[in-house]
């Protein structure tokens, strides 16, 4: 068997490259299978995404905007009651990394809150970091005998709105009337 003798429907053995825009003769006539005008017709024309209605008015601009949602810059916690770190040899340091690894705090996030929780008592003395302690979390770590390490925020960028340069063309004018 050679591929002379291949003849399944579907298969074909000498299928060409379509070309188009070679004009009449070229078996997609002179508009190239585009048609005559009309959007589609137009090289480079923006064509409507999946969201097009036909011109009739979109479902998200008929739908009702209402609430508010900081999501886009909210920054998410995980929370890990003080019962929890038992889980934790004594003299032991527990941050981000070392729940993730005992797997108490399973996914992505961006700080670590510990909460005291009234039912739990920790027995083992640990070295707790952490960017948020409840004030009953930290008693309940410092009682027995562990240290609270409070990671610090990241500072807030110094927004300059033209200050320093107004402050300088003011300190200039004033010397000059001196």
């Amino acid at each position: 068997m050679d591929l002379s003798t291949v003849s399944s429907p579907g298969i074909d053995k000498r299928k060409l490259k379509r070309r188009v825009g070679r004009g009449i003769g070229s078996g997609h006539g002179k508009t190239s299978g585009r048609g005559h005008k009309g959007q589609y017709a137009s090289a480079g024309a923006d064509l409507p995404s999946g969201l097009f209605e036909g011109g009739q008015m979109p479902l998200f601009r008929r739908w009702p905007k209402r609430g508010f949602s900081h999501a886009t810059w909210d920054k998410s916690a995980a929370v890990v009651n003080v019962g929890d770190l038992e889980a934790f040899d004594a003299n032991s340091t527990v941050d981000m990394a070392s729940l993730k690894t005992c797997r108490l705090v399973v996914g992505s996030f961006d700080r670590l809150r510990i909460l005291g929780d009234n039912a739990a008592k920790l027995t083992k003395k640990l070295t707790v970091r952490a960017d948020h302690f409840s004030k009953a979390a930290k008693a309940a770590i410092e009682k027995v005998g562990g240290t609270c390490d409070l990671i610090p925020a990241p500072k807030k960028p110094v927004r300059n709105k033209m200050g320093s340069k107004k402050k300088a063309q003011d300190a200039a004018r004033a010397a000059k009337k001196k």
